[in-house]
């Protein structure tokens, strides 16, 4: 409709504007000269064979990405998404040695006091033995031990600085930072995240995320930023069982005492501090002899440390507490979580604190519990059937989308977390997006207004075009590559992506040489202002956009010596060319027929 016209119109320019600042603010980074970091050395090696553990595939795949976008000469900005657990801490540990041993600084920042802790201690285990100095600078720092740090950093006397949002201190100096790790960063606001860059704007900046926010997804999705997934669990690690549910009695106490009779703990998670006492309160009266602790945000440094170590240490059996465990925290003992109030939480946010629990070779159970005869949003239902639908492990990057999907992507520039998804669709979006950034990268960017779009041909003709599961088995793989033809740009691509399939799979069947050959029609139809290509019975109409000029009589002559195969026809104020197929009976020489008149109508039609 016209108000449909409007609304894309509408969004298109949205999609201008912000492509444009998102385009400078890549090449800006691409252009500066950013540190090219040297090759793995014998200490590297020597380092990386100190890992306890054995590297997941997806693992090892992400670190080669990140270091060969440190040994780049202009700066990296990669997001590594992985679920908890999953080794995304190893990549940055091996990311900061790199840097470390090319005489660089390196800033980490974390959400919260205890993951900068947790941290501290991984990586001071991990490289004690090779001299490297290393810092922490939280809330538990005095005002002199934060003096004393910021001294070190500007002598360049601290290699690795691991720290909360007291890094953002404008006090603070570096002598040589070369890259800066930001982990969560979900949990950190748009003007905490472009401060820290402005530190140093051509440092190398590495993401971590087990659901990063719609808008870093978001500019992963487009090219912005580059993506590492890790997506393949650990050894010997399950997943999680989710239930969500309202509040009930019952299945707390059924949920608490089983956990407990095998000698685990328990974290129950309330997010109110002035009624995390009265909740204490009754999980003591249902469990007399249970060790019950509290903890949260507003308890003194030393206090809240103190509950979190003793809980570590199994001096306690439950921890009632705010969302303070979000982040972080490796408590492998303490495998049931019960969420109250779950609707009132985010979903990135849910899936973080479900993430505190299955961290070792046991089954964890978390409830994500609401009030009785609580009426949920639409909204609300969604998260948490999202969360209960995707329990598999490695799914932090699917709730991300799917995040994505329910809430828009946000204005990926600015604070706000609205867009325009919802107005025309987020596949559409993601489409236009991905054109406009195509094509100012090409340097036409300065004609990209709707009338110059290139054309999204529909073709709907009676042939055989897809990719066989004899030919590809596996679904993944194959939507996959679905997706990549949907992006291929023009017939070098397609020719490039047709000797993939041949190297991959072998020699490929009919309807995948169909599919390949509708691709290479809808990319000249696009060209040539044709809006849609439709098989009625023995004839295909072929319509042309009415924004695209043509001259009628050059046209009415082209299909008068078509001898009778073309006719032209105006349906509702609509331009067709009309072609008999009766005749044509092979799916090939359908395609071929309709390339060689789609090619004619690109000559006569034009911009």
């Amino acid at each position: 409709s016209a108000e449909w016209s409007k609304s894309k119109k509408r969004v298109q320019q949205s999609i201008e504007d912000m492509a444009e600042q998102l385009l400078e603010i890549h090449a800006k980074r691409q252009m500066l000269p950013g540190f090219a970091f040297s090759q793995d050395d014998e200490i590297q090696k020597e380092f990386e064979n100190t890992f306890p553990y054995a590297e997941t595939e997806d693992q090892l795949r992400a670190i080669k990405e990140v270091k060969m976008d440190m040994e780049k000469p202009h700066a990296m900005d990669r997001l590594v998404c992985g679920d908890v657990g999953f080794g995304k801490t190893e990549v940055a540990i091996r990311a900061a040695f790199k840097a470390v041993c090319n005489h660089k600084q390196v800033a980490l920042l974390v959400p919260t006091t205890i993951l900068a802790m947790q941290h501290y201690e991984t990586f001071t285990k991990r490289m004690e033995s090779f001299g490297v100095e290393i810092a922490q600078l939280t809330r538990f720092c005095t005002i002199k031990e934060q003096n004393k740090i910021f001294k070190k950093l500007r002598e360049h006397r601290i290699d690795i600085v691991i720290g909360t949002h007291k890094l953002l201190n404008d006090k603070l100096a570096f002598a040589d930072l070369g890259l800066l790790i930001i982990d969560e960063e979900q949990r950190f606001g748009v003007k905490h995240k472009e401060k820290l860059k402005s530190l140093q704007e051509s440092v190398d900046v590495l993401t971590l995320s087990a659901t990063p926010i719609p808008r870093t997804l978001y500019f992963s999705l487009t090219g912005v930023k580059d993506m590492s997934i890790i997506e393949t669990p650990p050894d010997n690690r399950l997943p999680i069982q989710t239930y969500v549910l309202e509040e009930m009695p019952m299945v707390i106490e059924q949920a608490v005492r089983r956990e407990l009779l095998r000698g685990g703990q328990v974290f129950v998670v309330y997010n109110s501090v002035e009624h995390l006492a009265e909740m204490a309160k009754k999980y003591r009266e249902l469990f007399p002899n249970s060790r019950i602790l509290m903890g949260h945000g507003r308890m003194k440094e030393t206090e809240l440390e103190d509950v979190m170590l003793k809980f570590q240490n199994h001096e306690a059996d439950i921890l009632i507490c705010t969302t303070i465990i979000e982040t972080g925290i490796d408590m492998p003992n303490a495998n049931t979580m019960i969420v109250h109030n779950a609707d009132h939480f985010g979903m990135a946010q849910l899936y973080q604190l479900k993430g505190r629990v299955g961290r070792s070779k046991r089954v964890a159970y978390a409830y994500l519990m609401y009030k009785p005869d609580k009426l949920l949003s639409e909204e609300q239902r969604k998260r948490l059937n999202t969360l209960r639908e995707y329990t598999a492990l490695g799914s932090g990057y699917k709730i991300s989308m799917r995040d994505l999907e329910i809430r828009g992507s946000g204005n990926m520039l600015g604070a706000a977390q609205s867009g325009h998804v919802a107005e025309i669709g987020f596949e559409l979006y993601l489409k236009m997006l991905q054109e406009t950034i195509r094509k100012m990268k090409r340097g036409d960017a300065a004609e990209s207004d709707m009338s110059v779009k290139p054309i999204h041909t529909e073709i709907d003709i009676n042939i055989q075009a897809y990719l066989p599961e004899e030919y590809i088995s596996d679904t993944r793989l194959r939507i996959g590559l679905y997706q990549r033809l949907d992006n291929l740009l023009n017939q070098e691509e397609l020719d490039d992506m047709l000797d993939e399939l041949i190297d991959r799979f072998g020699e490929p069947e009919k309807p995948v040489m169909n599919l390949l050959s509708l691709i290479s029609l809808k990319q000249l139809a696009g060209q040539a202002g044709i809006v849609s290509i439709k098989q009625r019975k023995s004839n295909v109409y072929i319509k042309i956009d009415p924004s695209f000029e043509f001259d009628i009589q050059q046209l009415l002559s082209y299909v008068a010596h078509s001898f009778g195969r073309l006719m032209l026809k105006n349906i509702d104020e609509e331009t067709y060319v009309v072609m008999d197929v009766a005749k044509v009976t092979n799916s090939s020489k359908l395609l071929d027929s309709l390339k060689l008149v789609v090619n004619d109508i690109k000559e006569i039609v034009s911009r």
